[in-house]
């Protein structure tokens, strides 16, 4: 789409580690039930499924934190199991319980129907919902799309749903490892498509969530996780110079794996907030950006000890990266919650520009 220059281009500055104003800040679920205004687009919508296949209301959604908060990105609203419902696993949300299917794949024949998804037909309703927020946005700030990872999307595509250990996908892989190949395989085909598409549709920065990386043991995860977000990082074509689409990966559990992470050729690593941020800078050692990490928890929090833990947190990237602040993306470890409280949250987003400011 035509290029609008943008307003606020901080966030994207800090992702190629150039010099910012002040440390950018964005949240993951930003637009969520924490949200009264989010609540009641979702009652007119009838369902979350309903509210994300509306590319209208998934724009208005996604513009509801913008108007509360100077935040410096938007992100697509839509789900990570977007790419396995458009292959036909039938995706479903039972009440309390979080996403399901009602195709499962368990074997190694269920694997071998799996086909990648056609972008701008199955699932052309998230690349209306890119092109319009992007439009809303008019050039206020960046749009970021996403996509759950291979390894975290065959969790839900094996166990049909979320779970406590994983038992089904983790034995698959163990039983079957030829037969987990293929999944993840035609899974991150689906992904790099998938990202591509939001890319021609006008997202100016991507994100994989690789969610459950954290669950495997460092061989799994380095066999069955760090091997196809390396793909990704390597196939996904993203341009040249300062028109490059930045790519993040973001994970739960990662810290023991941001050197690889680092050197995939993502331009941002994710971080939980079970890895100190001075360290993190020190690991990666200036090859990528940095998002992360406050404890989501912090939210609960009063204000006072909100400023308080944003601060210690920009200090400690600080003192790890060389005495500068920049390369940092400020965001959470993980996403809020819907019980926490918007007006901490405007706490937050004003405690991350107000002590950063160059």
């Amino acid at each position: 789409m035509p290029a609008t220059p943008l307003k606020n281009d901080r966030f994207l500055r800090a992702l190629r580690r150039e010099p910012v104003d002040r440390t950018p800040v964005w949240l993951m679920r930003q637009a969520g039930r924490y949200l009264p205004e989010y609540r009641a687009t979702r009652a007119e919508a009838g369902s979350f499924l309903a509210l994300a296949k509306n590319p209208e209301l998934a724009c208005e959604v996604t513009l509801q934190p913008l108007r509360r908060y100077p935040l410096d990105a938007a992100i697509l609203f839509s789900d990570i199991l977007t790419i396995p419902d458009a292959m036909g696993l039938g995706l479903y949300f039972a009440e309390g319980e979080g996403p399901k299917f009602t195709h499962p794949v368990r074997t190694p024949a269920d694997i071998a129907r799996l086909a990648v998804p056609d972008m701008e037909g199955e699932l052309r309703y998230v690349m209306d919902a890119v092109r319009t927020i992007r439009a809303a946005l008019d050039g206020s700030v960046p749009l970021i799309g996403f996509s759950g990872s291979p390894w975290t999307l065959a969790c839900y595509m094996v166990e049909g749903g979320g779970s406590k250990d994983f038992a089904r996908v983790k034995s698959l892989a163990l039983n079957h490892p030829e037969a987990m190949h293929q999944l993840l395989s035609v899974t991150t085909d689906a992904v790099i498509a998938y990202l591509s598409a939001q890319r021609a549709a006008g997202a100016q920065a991507l994100q994989v969530f690789d969610t459950w990386g954290g669950v495997l043991s460092p061989r799994m995860y380095r066999e069955f996780s760090l091997r196809y977000l390396q793909r990704i990082a390597s196939e996904l074509e993203r341009g040249e110079g300062r028109e490059r689409t930045p790519l993040i990966l973001f994970g739960k559990g990662n810290a023991a794996y941001l050197e690889d992470l680092a050197a995939t050729g993502a331009e941002g690593v994710g971080a939980d907030w079970l890895v100190d941020l001075g360290e993190a800078a020190r690991r990666t050692g200036g090859k990528v950006a940095v998002q992360g990490n406050l404890d989501p928890v912090t939210l609960y929090a009063d204000p006072d000890a909100i400023r308080r833990e944003v601060g210690r947190a920009l200090d400690s990237w600080r003192d790890g990266n060389g005495g500068s602040r920049e390369g940092h993306v400020f965001n959470l470890g993980h996403g809020m919650s819907p019980d926490m409280d918007p007006d901490h949250v405007g706490v937050l987003v004003d405690a991350v520009h107000r002590l950063s400011a160059r």
